[in-house]
């Protein structure tokens, strides 16, 4: 799984939500597709990323998590709130086109890319980061946490 980076796998779960939702005739669940929240959250969703993706290339670090080392430890911006941002983001990506779109198996995504996040990509790159800085990393995760 971590051969494929974090937002093709949040491609490949809303395509599978959509050919699932097209499959079952698009069920939805009551009080949706709510559009203007829905679309909402899809904007929202790009700020944390691009913060972050921001706060790499001023710190001159990889942005690539199987990268083999990375340069800095980032922790300012948004990784004083998430030890995640970038993957907060692409939930709230996932969620917000789920809630735009209304139908239910939609939702499944989210709740795919939250869980491949948080147990397969997330502990790799955590295991990575403390080998490279030990201490560091170790003193900043017990500040922050994985997710908000």
């Amino acid at each position: 799984m971590l051969k494929l980076p974090p937002p093709i796998w949040t491609l490949i779960y809303l395509l599978l939500g959509v050919a699932l939702s097209w499959w079952l005739s698009w069920p939805t669940l009551p009080g949706l597709p709510l559009p203007l929240s829905g679309m909402a959250l899809v904007v929202v969703a790009f700020v944390l990323p691009v913060w972050a993706f921001v706060l790499f290339r001023r710190e001159g670090t990889e942005i690539e998590p199987t990268s083999p080392t990375n340069r800095a430890l980032v922790t300012s911006g948004p990784y004083r709130l998430t030890r995640n941002p970038m993957y907060c983001g692409l939930v709230l990506l996932a969620l917000g086109i789920a809630i735009w779109v209304g139908a239910a198996p939609m939702f499944i995504a989210p709740v795919a890319v939250f869980a491949t996040a948080n147990w397969v990509h997330i502990p790799f790159e955590e295991a990575k980061m403390r080998r490279q800085f030990g201490a560091a990393y170790d003193d900043y995760a017990a500040r922050v946490r994985r997710w908000i």
